[in-house]
């Protein structure tokens, strides 16, 4: 697949075709009018990794066509970053080129930036990062006011931090993440705050407009680093959210923490365990003093990788009165509607534009008890 082209003028063409293509592919369940969210359409990435490429003196950022993936095409400007990466990638280009130590070997770089303007670079070698390295990063850092970490194999050099702080206003309320990196945050900022306000706004609908005490509970699969429970806790009584990676469940902690939420539960399994549990399966040592029979949960929300939900999840998913769905993977959120569509209906429908100029479309559904 060749590298995308990043044209503005394009760019309402090909969002219409994949919304068609999301139409067609549900039309026999019943689609509802589909609330459309845009991307910017140009600096809206707020993660990006390059390949560095060593021509004579030269390095530069580079990425591959997978229709010639020994070909390198150089990038002198990549339109789709968000404005702290996009600044920093000439400069950082340039401190590199001026500092042997930093460039010797260098095979990667990896950003990762956020809304409120925070960024980290990442530098990646196929050498072994000694004192000499670390000095010349400290300076890299202090001259760019840029957090830097090296990687090589089996080694990991934080200088400061191995995290950015995200922070933004929703429904009136500032949010703040602990964004860490290696581990996974929306690469769309924008879309990302844009499908926490519709999640929201049907969380509102199933209940969580209602006195305090009367919302019911939430169950939440594949939390990740708190996105969406951060976002969702207060429409809701109380909710229980799941997460297998480490990494992410102490960021949803710090997240849960930061934002004042007093009224989650988070335990760290998989959707299958969290299932069997729920279907009085084994005792699991990770649900120790949490009394699952006092949650009155009516409504389910998933968030889950792009095979899906297994057939346990989908078993747990047929006894709630209301799921809501995020997929980034329109073909198996088709099939896991079709598994589930003798028992709920779709009652309303999202497109979010996560991923500009590719096929790739960002799905949410509301599923109700028929």
């Amino acid at each position: 697949m060749p590298l995308p082209s990043y044209n503005p003028a394009d760019y309402e063409a090909q969002l219409e075709a994949k919304l068609l293509r999301y139409r067609d592919d549900f039309a026999g369940f019943g689609l509802p009018e589909v609330e459309v969210f845009r991307s910017e359409p140009l600096h809206y990435r707020l993660r990006a990794e390059f390949r560095m490429w060593h021509e004579g003196t030269r390095v530069d950022y580079a990425m591959f066509d997978s229709d010639d993936p020994k070909v390198p095409v150089i990038i002198d400007d990549f339109p789709p970053a968000a404005d702290p990466i996009r600044l920093l990638m000439p400069r950082l280009r340039e401190a590199l080129m001026g500092c042997e130590v930093l460039k010797r070997k260098i095979f990667q770089v990896e950003f990762l930036a956020t809304l409120s303007g925070d960024c980290l670079v990442s530098l990646v070698y196929h050498r072994p990062l000694d004192a000499d390295w670390e000095v010349a990063a400290r300076a890299l850092g202090q001259a760019l006011r840029v957090r830097v970490i090296g990687r090589s194999r089996k080694q990991k050099i934080v200088l400061e931090r191995d995290w950015v702080q995200e922070s933004f206003e929703l429904d009136g309320r500032t949010l703040q993440y602990k964004q860490v990196e290696g581990s996974f945050t929306q690469p769309n900022g924008g879309v990302n705050r844009q499908m926490l306000g519709w999640a929201r706004a049907r969380a509102a609908v199933l209940g969580g407009g209602r006195p305090a005490g009367q919302r019911g509970d939430l169950l939440e699969l594949y939390c990740g680093n708190g996105n969406f429970t951060v976002a969702l806790a207060p429409q809701f009584d109380r909710v229980l959210a799941t997460e297998m990676s480490k990494t992410s469940v102490y960021a949803a902690h710090d997240n849960l923490a930061a934002n004042g939420i007093d009224n989650v539960t988070m335990v760290r399994m998989a959707s299958e365990e969290i299932s069997d549990a729920l279907a009085g399966g084994r005792e699991y040592r990770r649900m120790k003093g949490v009394e699952l029979a006092s949650y009155r949960f009516g409504t389910l929300f998933v968030d889950p990788p792009r095979s899906g939900l297994d057939d346990a999840t989908l078993a747990l998913a047929r006894g709630f009165d209301h799921i809501l769905y995020i997929s980034c993977n329109p073909q198996t959120l088709r099939d896991n509607v079709a598994a589930l569509s003798a028992t709920h209906a779709i009652s309303a429908a999202a497109a979010f534009d996560q991923f500009p100029y590719t096929h790739h479309l960002e799905c949410g559904l509301v599923l109700t008890r028929r």
